[in-house]
């Protein structure tokens, strides 16, 4: 009878994902109680909404609260387990007839209490095997959240990598694009040249898209490999606990092997060839700025904002700015209206600013009039911008390697502007 009832007990407290006894048992709102690990990897792959696996209704629970009473009840069938497995007569000390109890540390095996304290184990670590097991699950559900939050780190780094992907391809095509344009509208006559370029942009374009994808290739790779690092943990925590015990050691190593080396996403940057004679062309339109404040007050703002006295209402024109000094920068030109306080986060199509800083946007370079990200190489010295009213366009280029950074599409301003520069 007593053994019936012990094996009705220990069925109750099993998860019926896995069944197994429960590892940190939560109860969802439909009143089915899971092992929180089963529920994390069976809700990462189903598709949305998240189901109870047993009755199939639908959770919006994100937070999961351990279920402390049953945490308990789980904790004494573990105990009910251990002592019919130390009742047999192969954990019965031989000498003095008592019960292998105690775990020792450094033999990884188990001792009667008075064998503990015998000169041959007398200098080692020993402590209740039912003690010590407790103690080493609390350190494996440690590991397996910290573990989770690895996994669910890199995965968001697949996504974000995915992301960077697809936009680096739509990138790379607008480049080729807009530097055939900003080439062809200089007048330049250099055919050969231009073909060229096309086909440097073409390689250097293709070189880092493959990169991209070996990383992908790696974060994926690392998912799999951090999922059957995170089974394993689960699996030694069902383990009975001598066995457990003994093997957790190697497990905890592998686990943290798994988790040194993190690959991480990295910002593809596109380092563009130079164009021949763009310097000569460009300066052919320069013209000297002069500049005032763009905003009142400017001792209450943490930078400066500058808006040049000159408004363009046609033709071609070409300044320079030296951001050499500067960690944060906006050039640009705007309508002869007030900018708001803070540039970059202004999408207003009045406004064609190029951004450089690293406030709390995720790149490091964008253009506004839409906020657009670049993947391009940082320019360290001078920013040219080239206005060019009869295409109702504005080039940004790297003064100093004489390449285009961006070209706004052909039509894009209607109305006059004035220059204005930002600097943190």
């Amino acid at each position: 009878m007593e053994w019936d009832i012990a094996q009705a007990f220990q069925e109750e407290v099993r998860c019926p994902i896995c069944m197994e006894t429960f590892i940190d048992p939560v109860t969802i709102h439909c009143g089915h109680t899971l092992c929180r690990p089963c529920l994390r990897l069976l809700w990462e792959e189903a598709e949305p909404p998240a189901r109870c696996p047993v009755c199939r209704q639908p959770s919006q629970q994100k937070e999961l609260k351990t279920n402390i009473a049953l945490q308990s009840l789980v904790s004494i069938a573990r105990q009910i387990s251990l002592q019919q497995f130390l009742s047999s007569e192969e954990h019965t000390c031989c000498t003095h007839k008592e019960t292998k109890q105690m775990f020792c540390e450094v033999d990884k095996s188990l001792l009667c209490p008075h064998c503990s304290q015998s000169p041959e184990h007398e200098a080692h670590r020993h402590q209740p095997v039912d003690s010590v097991a407790a103690d080493k699950r609390k350190m494996i559900l440690k590991e397996m959240d910290t573990l989770w939050e690895k996994i669910q780190e890199n995965q968001s780094n697949v996504y974000k990598k995915r992301k960077i992907i697809n936009q680096w391809v739509w990138y790379m095509n607008v480049q080729k694009e807009m530097t055939q344009v900003f080439y062809s509208g200089l007048h330049l006559g250099l055919q050969e040249e231009e073909i060229q370029l096309s086909e440097i942009l073409n390689e250097k374009g293709r070189v880092i898209f493959l990169q991209l994808r070996t990383i992908e290739t790696q974060m994926v790779q690392k998912s799999s490999d951090l999922r059957n690092m995170y089974q394993e943990l689960m699996n030694t925590y069902q383990k009975p606990d001598l066995e457990l015990l003994r093997d957790l050691e190697d497990t905890l190593e592998r686990c943290k092997s798994a988790v040194l080396f993190m690959p991480q996403p990295k910002k593809p940057e596109l380092i563009p060839p130079p164009i021949p004679r763009l310097m000569d062309n460009l300066n052919c339109y320069r013209v000297e700025i002069t500049y005032s404040p763009l905003i009142q007050n400017l001792e209450e703002l943490d930078y400066v904002a500058l808006s040049g006295t000159q408004e363009f209402t046609s033709g071609k024109h070409y300044w320079e700015l030296n951001v050499e000094s500067f960690s944060s920068w906006a050039v640009g030109v705007f309508r002869n209206s007030i900018i708001g306080i803070n540039p970059i986060l202004n999408e207003s199509k009045d406004i064609f600013l190029l951004f450089y800083g690293r406030g709390n946007i995720h790149y490091s370079m964008v253009t506004t009039a839409p906020l657009l990200p670049h993947y391009i190489e940082r320019p360290v010295s001078r920013i040219g911008v080239f206005l060019d009213l009869d295409n109702g366009s504005v080039s940004f280029v790297n003064a100093a390697k004489n390449s285009l950074i961006w070209r706004y599409p052909t039509g894009s301003i209607h109305f006059p502007v004035r220059p204005c520069s930002f600097c943190w």
